[in-house]
This record gives structure tokens, C-alpha cells and sequence, in this order.
């Protein structure tokens, strides 16, 4: 890390009897953003950014009590009495080798504000965002009742909501964290309802404010509902603490929650609480390429990282293991598994999944007589193909010291953790444990039913999470007047905007089989996309996954070799990321750096499109691109592509088109 330049002032405020408002501000090192907290009975926050009012006075406190008497209240935010306020302005960088760069530049001016009462209010002012967080000093433990963080805006603007939906055994609070977009204004947001963070509010002009969280750990997770008094702004909400649970859900893989408490945490009174962030853009291009999560997230945790590999996998769910020209039924049996490890080997993918139905349904230390697991991982090992077992959280949770001792000794390279499905406290708690312990057992963790929040940085084993609303959903899309209900598109360049602002997302792309709107069907067993083939192979670049998988059979891309060679040589890290173009809904155009190859790679929705792309951001020296592009009959026959192998210098400028549902992706490397 390095650390250029710190400078802390301190004033020192004396109450003089009577309380009286004081108000502090807090510029970005840029000049451009300011955050303005009033210290009166409420504590409030608003944000401006070069003339444009960004967020309205809003809110911010805590509410809770003492856990040994519930007469001992505790409230941050009222009442306040501000004793010193700290400044300071921070430049430095920490390196990130699990990520879409090598290092994160951290740079922002910051102001805590201490408060009588045993209580900090931190605020952080970036040049993309501001973020404030409690700091408590208090002894013992405490009950936290509610947390007050509202978001109020100027008017009613449209904003990007992810609704939560398809509550697990109907709880309101357990779900996959798996949502589309609804376009809509403020004003229109349902009031019953819960939506997900990160949510995107356009402010117009091209400026757009994000909500976020960051940062957090033995605490809930943050929804969001809308202000039901002004229909113009946005309130936090937090799953109570569940004090009954119920095995339930889909196959019951989940622990339901049956009876919760009137509060949201009991925890220490000595912590730091997570940070709430708003996110403040002049153009789209700068949510493509931001690295908030990372900085406000609790600093590494592993001494040695050496043993984390990222890497792409194959992996048999998706495609439903349909192999051919086998002389055995493929399915939950070690030829199969043998199949896939040939396939990894033989396109040098790191390692495979073997997903549902390898373990007993109530015990992961059971194993499925249909396999023989020693048997497939010494065959992997012999092939330098690692294995990663899939399990639900609620086996996992139960025994989880006993399960990783047996199966890291066994040679099992890691865990796809699934059916999470909660953010409350306890399981926040629980994956904190079980990435802890993964790590001592040097365990690699893929998390579904559960969106990222900054521990991936704490625990880098922890390679990517679901909570995306990815490839899986078209073995069961509706179609409604002949079309998909569901415009997946234009999702695929929504996400990379505001989902992928948390951290990764294990979208599972590769589909070889593609479809047009007109086309696309449903089919479980066999499975296509909506959209392109190079629209698939797009993604490779384009979404983060340091574990990042094939989703469709080996058969498939063993007929598609072409296309296969050039997804396996994309790497799943990167050290240098640039945001070329793009606008959240619409396409997307980035290019990524290993080394010294460049892979460039754009999306669009379903409206065809022409852009062109700049290779200024090459080096000097002459390169060779390796292109795949629509085919001219794409737009029609989506598995049509084109590819051209021709050279570059950093003078020349691409001309790219797209058709409907469309992609362009290339690698570009030094002659």
C-alpha cells in the first residue's frame, strides 16, 4: 500500500448550555461534490455535485438499547451533541489481484464527527460518491431496534428498481437476490414492496445517483422501500432477527424464517457499522468501471493468497449433462464427471462443478454411490483439472469444519455454496464463518442465493456470487405473444452498470446455442439464449467473474471449437480495466488488460447498433487482433458470427456493428 499524503485537522466545539445547529461541510478532491450535514435534532446529510442538488436533506441515526436493560436507550442521531470534528484527506492504493485491476487507487477527503453519547459519525467525500457510517465505542453489547437512512431527492425521477420477488415459503425478507429492472419513477414504486441495493436513481442530464451499501459484517443486509409520505425519496429497511426457522423452500435446500424479532441485530457496542453510499456519475461509463465496494470494504484478512486461483470451469447443470457419442448414460456417475474433466483438460479450463446429487440430501459427509469421488479426483489431478462440489448453505452451515477438513484433505479445490436466499444478521454471520474456515482449509467459494457486500475483498477465496439474474433463466422464460416475456438483453447491459457495482456475478454464460426474439423458446433440457453468439462470447470480457463458468456441454463447444478457443484464452482477472462507451440499458464497450493483451469486447439490447472503438489506450508497437462479430445474418440465424484476424496499432479506430441482440469481442496482443 502506499500512502502519499495525510492531513487531519481537528476542531474542537464547546457546548455552551444550550444545543445549537452546526453545520459541517465536506468537498470531494475534486471540488465537485459536496456533502452537508446538519448537526440539529435530526441528523442530516445532503449531497450537491457541480450545481446539481444530488440527494435533499435526508435523515441518518440508529435506535437501540442496552442488552442487559432495555430502560439503558441508545440512539445515535438525535440529540446531538458534537464534541470534535476530525478532518482528513487520504491518497493511496491497495492492490487487488482477484479483480478487474491490479490495484485500487483510494483517494477522498473525510470527516468524523464525534459525538457525546460514545459515538462517531464518519463521512467519506470521493469524487464519484459520498458514504457515511456509525462508529460506536460503547462497552458490553447491544440490541440495535432500527436503523434510520433515508435517500430523499428533489422530485420524483425515474429510477432503476429491483424489486424482491419470489419469496421463499412467502417470507418476506428470504430471497435469491436474483431481480430485473423496472424503469419507473419514484412516485411509481409499489409501497408494500422491497427492492435490493444497488438502485439507480437518474437525475437527469446524464448525471445518476446509485444507493448502495458497503462494508458489512455481523450486521443485516440493506433494502430499500419508498418514502410512503413524499413518493420521492427512498428508506432503509432490514430483515428482523429470525428467532424460528423451518427447513422449506425449493427441495427444501432452505432455513425459512418462521418467527422474527422485533429488532435487527444484537451485537457489540465497540464496532464499526456499514457504510451507506451514494454513488454520483456524470456518464455511465464511470458505473462500469467503479471501485467503491472494494474501497470501503474491510481490508484483506488472508496472510497468504498465494493458493487462490481463479479460473474457468465447466459445469454440467445448466446443459443438464447431455453428452454424445459416449458409450455410457450421462448423468450423476463418474463417467460423466470423467467427460467433463477431458473436456476442461483438452481446452485448458482450471476446473469442473459437479453440481446437485453428489452428497446425501441432509448430509454433505454422504456421498452418492453413482460417483465415485476419489476416483475423480485423482483423475482430475492427473489431467491438472481441480474439482468444485456444489452444496446448499444449510447442510454446509451444520458442519462445516467437519465437511471442508474431509473433502480439502480428499484434494476438493472448493465449494459452490447455495440457497442462501436471507441477508439477515445470523446468515451474514454464518458466511463470514464459513469463509473464514474455507480459507484455513485454502477452499475456493462460489455464494448463490446471496449478493456480494464487500466481504470478497475480506475473504478473496470467495470468487464470485450469484444474485443475478443469469443464464439459468431462460430454461424456464415465458413466452407471451410469441416473444420472451422478459427482455434479457437489455438486462445483460443493465447489469454490468449497476449489479455488478457490489462486486462479481456468476451470470454462467456460454450458451452455444442462440436464439432472436422471434426464435427463443424455453426448453429445460436444451437450453438456448436470447440474443447472439458473439453476444455470449461477449461476456466473457465484459462481466467480472474470477470464477467464471461454461455453461453449456462439452459436446457444444467441442462443435464450436472456434468460438471455445477464444473463450478459454479470456483470463478471469485483469490488471487494468478502461470503460470505453456505453449507456446502462442500452450496449456497453470495455477493454480489459493481462499483461500485455487487451481483450475488448461490447453488447447491445435489442436494438442494432453501430459504434466505433478507439484503440488509443494501446501501447506502443504493432499488434494482431483476433475479432469475432456478428454475421451478416445474425439478426435472423443468432448462432451467425464472423471472425477476422488483422492488425493494430494504437492509431487505428474499429468500426463495430451489432445486430439486434448482438455482441463484438476481440483479443488483441503484440506481434
Amino acid at each position: 500500500m502506499r500512502n502519499i499524503t495525510i492531513q487531519t485537522l481537528c476542531l474542537l466545539f464547546i457546548c455552551l448550555g444550550t444545543a445549537r445547529a452546526q453545520q459541517y461541510q465536506l468537498a470531494s478532491p475534486n471540488g465537485k461534490l459536496t456533502v452537508t450535514v446538519d448537526v440539529a435534532t435530526d441528523l442530516t446529510w445532503k449531497i450537491d455535485h457541480d450545481g446539481t442538488a444530488v440527494l435533499q436533506p435526508s435523515a441518518i441515526g440508529m435506535q437501540g438499547q442496552d442488552e442487559m436493560s432495555a430502560k439503558k436507550k441508545i440512539t445515535f442521531g438525535k440529540n446531538i451533541k458534537v464534541t470534535r470534528a476530525e478532518r482528513k484527506s487520504v491518497k493511496t492504493s491497495f492492490p487487488t489481484p482477484i479483480y478487474k485491476k491490479a490495484q485500487v487507487e483510494d483517494v477522498y477527503n473525510e470527516l468524523t464527527l464525534k459525538c457525546r453519547g460514545g459515538y462517531n459519525v464518519q463521512f467519506r467525500a470521493y469524487d464519484d460518491g459520498a458514504a457515511y457510517r456509525f462508529i460506536s465505542s460503547q462497552r458490553g453489547n447491544i440490541i440495535v431496534l432500527n436503523e434510520t437512512a433515508d435517500f430523499n431527492f428533489a422530485k420524483a425521477y425515474k429510477a432503476f428498481v429491483p424489486y424482491v420477488n419470489d419469496m421463499r415459503s412467502g417470507e418476506r425478507y428470504c430471497y435469491s437476490f436474483e431481480s430485473y429492472y423496472d424503469e419507473i419513477k419514484l412516485s411509481q414504486i409499489a409501497t408494500d414492496s422491497l427492492a435490493i441495493t444497488p438502485l439507480l436513481v437518474d437525475l437527469e442530464g446524464g448525471k445518476r445517483a446509485v444507493i448502495m451499501e458497503a462494508g458489512l459484517e455481523d450486521y443485516p443486509g440493506m433494502f430499500l422501500t419508498v418514502n410512503p409520505g413524499t413518493h420521492q425519496g427512498l428508506q432503509a429497511a432490514f430483515a428482523p432477527y429470525p428467532l424460528e426457522e423451518m427447513i422449506g423452500g425449493h427441495n427444501r435446500l432452505n432455513l425459512v424464517p418462521t418467527k422474527r424479532a422485533d429488532y435487527i441485530a444484537r451485537t457489540t457496542a465497540n464496532r464499526t457499522f456499514p457504510w451507506r453510499v451514494v454513488l454520483v456519475t456524470e456518464k455511465d461509463t464511470q458505473l462500469a468501471n467503479n471501485d467503491m465496494a472494494q474501497r470501503l470494504a474491510p481490508a484483506c484478512r488472508i496472510n497468504d493468497t498465494s493458493w487462490i486461483k481463479p479460473g474457468k470451469v465447466a459445469w454440467d447443470w445448466w446443459n443438464t449433462c447431455n453428452l454424445t457419442g459416449v458409450d455410457f448414460e450421462a448423468g450423476m456417475n463418474t463417467p460423466t464427471y470423467k467427460a467433463f474433466i477431458d473436456f476442461a483438460a483438452a481446452n485448458g479450463l482450471e476446473y469442473i462443478i459437479i453440481d446437485e446429487g453428489w452428497s446425501g440430501e441432509e448430509s454433505l459427509l454422504e456421498i452418492s454411490p453413482k460417483i465415485n469421488l476419489e476416483e475423480l479426483l485423482a483423475y482430475g489431478k492427473q489431467k491438472g483439472v481441480g474439482i468444485i462440489l456444489w452444496a446448499s448453505w444449510r447442510n454446509t452451515a451444520k458442519e462445516v469444519e467437519e465437511v471442508f477438513s474431509r473433502y480439502a484433505q480428499m484434494g476438493v479445490k472448493g465449494f459452490k455454496i447455495d440457497f442462501f436466499d436471507r441477508d439477515d444478521q445470523p446468515l451474514i454471520q454464518s458466511v463470514a464463518l464459513i469463509a473464514e474456515c474455507a480459507a484455513k482449509h485454502r477452499l475456493l467459494l462460489d455464494l448463490h442465493g446471496l449478493k456480494p457486500y464487500g466481504i470478497q475483498r475480506t475473504y478473496p477465496n470467495i470468487l464470485n456470487f450469484e444474485g443475478v439474474k443469469g443464464l439459468e433463466n431462460a430454461k424456464w422464460e415465458p413466452i407471451v405473444n410469441g416473444a420472451p416475456l422478459h427482455n434479457f438483453p437489455r438486462y445483460d447491459v443493465t447489469a454490468p452498470y449497476l449489479r455488478m457495482l457490489a462486486g462479481p456475478m456468476d451470470y454462467t454464460p456460454g450458451a452455444m446455442m442462440n436464439a432472436t426474439r422471434g426464435t427463443f423458446r424455453a426448453i429445460n433440457d436444451h437450453p438456448m439464449s436470447q440474443g447472439t453468439r458473439v453476444h455470449q462470447m461477449a461476456m466473457y470480457t465484459l462481466f467480472e467473474a474470477p470464477l467464471q463458468m461454461l455453461a453449456d456441454s462439452p459436446n457444444k463447444y467441442q462443435k464450436e471449437q472456434e468460438c471455445t478457443d477464444f473463450i478459454a484464452q479470456v483470463p478471469t482477472t485483469f490488471d487494468e480495466t478502461v470503460a470505453l462507451a456505453g449507456e446502462i440499458g442500452e450496449y456497453i464497450t470495455l477493454a480489459r488488460r493481462k499483461g500485455d493483451t487487451w481483450y475488448i469486447a461490447s453488447m447491445t439490447d435489442w436494438t442494432p447498433r453501430d459504434c466505433t472503438i478507439d484503440l488509443s489506450f494501446l501501447g506502443d508497437g504493432n499488434y494482431e487482433a483476433e475479432i469475432f462479430a456478428d454475421g451478416i445474418n445474425a439478426h435472423r440465424e443468432a448462432t451467425d458470427y464472423k471472425k477476422e484476424v488483422r492488425s493494430v496499432n494504437s492509431g487505428d479506430k474499429l468500426h463495430v456493428h451489432m445486430a439486434s441482440g448482438g455482441g463484438w469481442t476481440a483479443r488483441i496482443y503484440k506481434k
